[in-house]
């Protein structure tokens, strides 16, 4: 449960990314906010369970111009985000009261 007043939003909320920042590593690319969600650098976020935005900035909107066959910049990070999400928590336990 959530310490603050007013509570942060819940990670199924739109606004989720708005939670108290409880750990941060920028050195790494990612933070965890007090809701359990894991936001990353490149706007990607990977939720409490297990489920993952991929990343969303206002860039992306250029790959609609981009040629078809040409990769985008990004891809599938899921696993590696998922192997992360599993260190956070086992150095971290307290973080998901």
């Amino acid at each position: 449960m959530c310490p603050h007043t007013p509570p942060c939003p819940a990670p199924s909320a739109p606004d989720r990314e708005a939670a108290h920042t409880i750990v941060s590593h920028p050195e790494q690319g990612w933070s965890l906010l007090c809701n359990g969600v894991v936001i990353f650098e490149d706007t990607g976020e990977l939720l409490p369970d297990g489920a993952f935005i991929a990343p969303h900035r206002p860039t992306d909107l250029a790959a609609l111009d981009r040629p078809v066959g040409v990769a985008p910049g990004h891809g599938w990070q899921a696993p590696a985000a998922l192997s992360v999400i599993g260190d956070i928590l086992r150095s971290h336990p307290r973080c998901l009261v």
